[in-house]
């Protein structure tokens, strides 16, 4: 820990807290603590980013480093203090609000309220979330869903949420014996979400569109005397907006349409073929969600009416920790819909993320792993080629993360990685958090020089496990295990490879030996060479006339999307690939030289071939 200049505020100073990332001779800022002199000099500050995962719930987006702040003698804290943590601004929109989180030793936790979100720290002028603490602990930035309080009284209420007004709550008058408080955040829920499951699964074509996820918290377990009305917004069927303008026939063609869908779907309910006109407008279901033993219910009972523009309300009269409404084209069994209900709640808890491995082009020896949205995959591939690294190998299949969930991953076979240079064979681990990067960069080496004798490359394997925040331990130290994996499966696994020495054999008869290595050093040169040379003119991929197939050029183009160079690259070394070893290479590529029209290159690819010069 070091500090950078204090400055007087007062009889209290604001004191910049420094801290070494692990394993880098760097410091970063980890937070501010205005406080009294006798008061600062006996904290110290460290950052628990190995253990966020301990910090976050389903809802909730980690945007900051974990600190903590700790004290040699308590008896000299004099509370309140201000702390102010730099953190990642990002779209809050109407429904987020950013908390700060203090988590004890114990790991109970709670949550305040920033007195500011931006401004000037000493030197630094950034987003920082300052609070007024009164207890010292681990602290984070959060991004949470905005809570909203109010209380019943036994007049009853009508209540419209700030953070939608669309959103409202109307109570009689005696609905409860006496003042309850209700708690409720709203989980908005994107259409692409809804595609996506129906993308999945078949058995939900029926839903067209569903409202905001509300979760309720009752603060008393009075009984209700009377219903709540409710009413929110739940999207229409966008084919409605075109009927307006069909006719009759239209109208009856896809009536039958429907019919025969319903029917013919395994999961559609026998009565949903109905008499002519019956089946024209959307069902709609209020799924809720009473309570951990009795999980999701469809509540059948429930009349919920279309209003207008979108909006549907309907009438309540008991608890439900949350619930959703359900506009469907057809009518499910209610099976499917609680299926439905699981598998919304479980996507709206995760992201969908990828694992990339790259390794650098000018020194195959470093890679880098890094655990990446889906959503941001085309992003950060450009980054990293703008950084020098590049596949093989792809990046893996997407997969679900949750918040705080994280990737442990190791290397088998001829090669091993390091995070210093020294220490190989560990355990690896990636922390999955939605609004921060997942990154590390590693040195591999092959474990066996002499290993993969028939191979002109060393290979090895990264296996990656993926690691519930149920399996984590509830500890602020966590060391990463090793060895304990072998009764799980593996998440995925990616390949590569490593590059074999150029060997000297000394023997008294004879002059140095080259590895066949040395050949494919000398071919690599001169491949990148011509992508340059070709480059420069523009030359598209269809034009060299290479026989491969189409879809190598698709992924070429993927994998290096705004780099002309890197595609003919690769896609050269690709066309290498599938050569025999005995193959003329040198020959046959002056032959598609020149039949690309590039005589001139043809001839220059002789002579750098034959001079084994390639500048």
């Amino acid at each position: 820990l070091s500090d950078s200049e204090v400055q007087k505020s007062g009889h209290w100073m604001n004191k910049e807290f420094l801290v070494e990332e692990s394993g880098m001779n760097k410091h970063e800022v980890a937070c501010f603590v205005k406080a009294p002199v006798t008061v600062l000099e006996n904290l110290k500050c460290k950052i628990l980013n190995d253990s966020s995962s301990l910090v976050v719930d389903d809802s909730e987006k980690l945007v900051s480093n974990v600190i903590s702040i700790e004290c040699y003698d308590y008896e000299k804290i004099l509370f309140p203090i201000n702390v102010a943590i730099p953190f990642t601004p990002l779209f809050r929109g109407n429904y987020r609000e950013i908390m700060v989180k203090v988590t004890d030793v114990n790991f109970q936790s709670s949550y305040l309220t920033p007195i500011s979100l931006e401004g000037y720290q000493g030197n630094h002028k950034e987003s920082f979330a300052e609070v007024k603490i009164y207890r010292l602990g681990v602290l984070s930035v959060l991004s949470c869903l905005k809570k909203e309080t109010f209380t019943v009284p036994k007049v009853g209420l009508s209540q419209k949420l700030s953070m939608d007004s669309r959103i409202s709550l109307c109570y009689n008058p005696e609905a409860f014996s006496s003042p309850v408080t209700m708690e409720l955040k709203i989980q908005p829920i994107e259409p692409s979400l809804i595609s996506a499951l129906k993308a999945r699964h078949d058995m939900y074509h029926s839903v067209i569109s569903t409202s905001a996820l509300v979760r309720v918290r009752h603060l008393s377990a009075q009984p209700f005397n009377s219903s709540v009305t409710i009413t929110l917004p739940c999207p229409p069927n966008p084919e409605k907006k075109r009927q307006g303008g069909e006719t009759e026939h239209e109208r009856a063609i896809s009536a039958t349409v429907k019919r025969v869908a319903a029917a013919y779907h395994p999961w559609a309910v026998s009565t949903s073929v109905r008499k002519d006109g019956e089946n024209l407008g959307d069902t709609l279901k209020l799924l809720g969600h009473r309570n951990k033993e009795e999980g999701w219910k469809v509540l059948d009972d429930i009349i919920i009416q279309n209003i207008q523009n979108g909006l549907v309300s309907f009438e309540l009269n008991e608890h439900l920790e949350r619930f959703v409404v359900v506009r469907l084209s057809f009518l499910l069994e209610n099976l499917y819909l609680l299926l439905f209900a699981q598998a919304l709640e479980e996507a709206l808890c995760s992201t969908m993320a990828n694992v990339i491995l790259y390794q650098k082009r000018e020194n195959p020896y470093k890679i880098v792993v890094l655990l990446s949205a889906s959503k941001e995959l085309t992003y950060e591939l450009q980054n990293l080629h703008e950084e020098g690294y590049f596949g093989p190998p792809e990046p893996t299949q997407q997969f679900p993360l949750r918040e705080g969930e994280q990737i442990h991953f190791r290397f088998t076979g001829n090669i091993f990685a390091s995070e210093n240079g020294k220490d190989f064979g560990k355990v690896y681990r990636l922390i999955f958090h939605s609004q921060r990067k997942a990154r590390l960069e590693l040195q591999i080496k092959e474990v066996d020089e002499f290993g993969n004798h028939s191979s002109p490359h060393y290979k090895g394997t990264a296996v990656f496990y993926k690691i519930t925040r149920e399996m984590i331990t509830k500890k602020w130290e966590q060391p990463l295990p090793f060895g304990e994996y072998q009764h799980q499966s593996p998440l995925c696994k990616l390949p590569l490879t490593l590059p074999k020495h150029e060997k000297l054999v000394n023997h008294p008869r004879s002059p140095k030996r080259i590895s066949s290595d040395s050949s494919e050093d000398l071919w690599d040169n001169l491949l990148f060479w011509l992508a340059e040379e070709l480059a420069e003119d523009n030359t598209s991929l269809f034009a060299l006339c290479l026989p491969v197939p189409r879809s190598m050029l698709q992924l070429v183009r993927l994998k290096c999307p705004d780099n002309l160079t890197h595609q003919i690259y690769e896609l050269l070394c690709c066309w290498k690939k599938t050569l025999p070893r005995s193959a003329d290479k040198q020959r046959l590529l002056s032959r598609y030289l020149r039949k690309s029209g590039r005589s001139d290159l043809s001839e220059e690819l002789r002579l750098k071939w034959q001079t084994k010069v390639f500048t």
